[in-house]
């Protein structure tokens, strides 16, 4: 175990270079974990989904639809079969989207990728699961069977909860909550001094 401690503390001439190095690389770390927002995405709220501006047009036809009194963003588009696939799920589906966002590189229309639209099935079974296993609910629909049993439900009932998401003029009157600011105040302070 010592070995091991004495390869990774550098030499004594280097020591404070590296704490410094260490010191800036954590800052940096901290202040790009900040702007980013990044600890909402921990949490299931819907704001989260506009961290980025071009998600406006799914959050408020979202909110504008009957799912938003039962189901928010992650009930849908994330796996719950079990906490580290969500959170894992979350990760790397967030890791995409930020470098997209911060690249520019994102499409004029989104769509949902392959493996979302799988996530998006079983969640939309998850919830409704009695309509699609009930017999008496089976019975009403009989002639509708081979369509539960050979298709996605999305390509039926592709309009929700989001309606037809081509821009906001598809809820002209939505309200989308104001993103705040994540800048600190200090740095605000200190970049208006700097412009005097």
């Amino acid at each position: 175990m010592r070995k091991l401690v004495n390869r990774i503390i550098p030499p004594s001439a280097w020591q404070v270079p590296v704490i410094i190095l260490l010191g800036v690389l954590v800052g940096l770390a901290l202040f790009i974990f900040r702007i980013s927002n990044a600890a909402s995405y921990l949490s299931d709220d819907p704001e989260t989904c506009i961290n980025c501006h071009v998600m406006n047009p799914q959050y408020a036809t979202w909110f504008h639809s009957s799912h938003r009194e039962v189901a928010h963003c992650n009930d849908c588009h994330v796996p719950h079969n079990n906490v580290l696939n969500k959170y894992f799920f979350k990760a790397k589906d967030g890791l995409r989207h930020a470098t997209i966002f911060t690249l520019r590189a994102e499409p004029q229309v989104i769509f949902i990728k392959e493996e979302g639209k799988e996530v998006v099935q079983e969640n939309c079974i998850r919830c409704h699961q009695k309509l699609v296993t009930d017999n008496a609910a089976i019975a009403r629909f009989e002639s509708s069977r081979h369509f539960r049993e050979e298709r996605s439900c999305v390509e039926c009932h592709r309009y929700s909860p989001h309606g037809r998401v081509n821009s906001l003029s598809a809820v002209p009157h939505a309200q989308v909550p104001k993103l705040g600011s994540v800048v600190p105040d200090w740095l605000k302070n200190l970049m208006d001094k700097s412009e005097q």
